[in-house]
């Protein structure tokens, strides 16, 4: 999990990657949803880098993400 500036609340990883199985998805098939490759989302997964807006947008939707349960996710709330 991965620590935000000030303080803030960190990503769910564990969630994020039930979602991806949930979706009947590979994490290297849910990276190509993103744009990106698998090395990139592992680091975002891992808390070396952030997960832009826009690919948070994409993973909402391509996962079918409700708002609460994105917050979840991605903001720890």
């Amino acid at each position: 999990m991965q620590e935000k500036k000030g303080g803030e609340d960190m990503l769910n990883k564990d969630l994020l990657v039930d979602k991806i199985k949930e979706n009947g998805m590979t994490l290297e098939a849910f990276a190509n949803e993103l744009g990106i490759n698998y090395t990139t989302l592992y680091r975002k997964l891992n808390g070396e880098s952030d997960f832009t807006r826009a690919e948070i947008q994409i993973s909402k939707n391509v996962l079918n993400l409700d708002l609460n349960t994105a917050d979840i996710i991605f903001l720890g709330q």
